[in-house]
């Protein structure tokens, strides 16, 4: 099979939020402080009691409300096709205002989300989606591409170093205001362009 990635308008927002985001959480990364932190952090990975993870199903979560909370006119969204089914998607956020993970830089773009249909990841999608993301941001100016993700999503971690993202910031209380996930960690990556 052939796989297309396709830059898509907003209005195809509905299909893409039908593409699961969910995982499998079996091990984290418990974030440790080396000498209350003076010399360095470790990440160390340990295994929990299996649980699912959906990003979907969070308050104000999910494709569909993110045209409701930002302008998304200058976001790319892109689309994995396979034998005429969308199979994965990436959008990359740039340049909109309100988007505090843009850090007010006019040269950073984000990966603001990446899925793959859960019956064949692992065949190289999220990949080149990955790739695509960053192919895209660049003719825009960026000098970097940043990822946020969690310490509960170790393969995700996994993925953005294999892709060549380095660690750039370990935020231990970044989602302290957030009930369902106050026991996360932030983890924020970044790709040079």
């Amino acid at each position: 099979m052939t796989l297309k990635i396709l830059e898509v308008e907003a209005n195809l927002l509905p299909q893409y939020a039908t593409i699961p985001i969910a995982f499998r959480v079996e091990s984290i990364f418990q974030v440790e402080l080396v000498g209350q932190g003076l010399g360095g952090i470790q990440l160390r990975e340990a295994k929990v009691a299996p649980y699912i993870k959906d990003y979907d199903a969070l308050p104000d979560g999910g494709p569909l409300e993110w045209p409701k909370q930002f302008d998304v006119r200058n976001w790319g969204i892109l689309m994995a096709e396979e034998a005429g089914k969308y199979v994965g998607g990436a959008v990359v956020a740039f340049n909109t205002n309100g988007v505090n993970m843009l850090e007010g830089r006019s040269d950073l773009a984000v990966l603001w989300d990446i899925r793959v249909r859960p019956e064949i990841r692992g065949r190289g999608i999220g990949k080149a989606l990955f790739h695509a993301s960053a192919d895209w941001a660049r003719p825009r100016g960026c000098r970097q591409l940043k990822v946020e993700t969690q310490n509960v999503n170790v393969a995700a971690c996994r993925f953005y170093a294999s892709q060549g993202c380095e660690l750039g910031a370990i935020h231990r209380y970044g989602y302290a205001a957030h009930p369902q996930v106050r026991h996360e960690a932030m983890l924020l990556w970044y790709l040079t362009l």
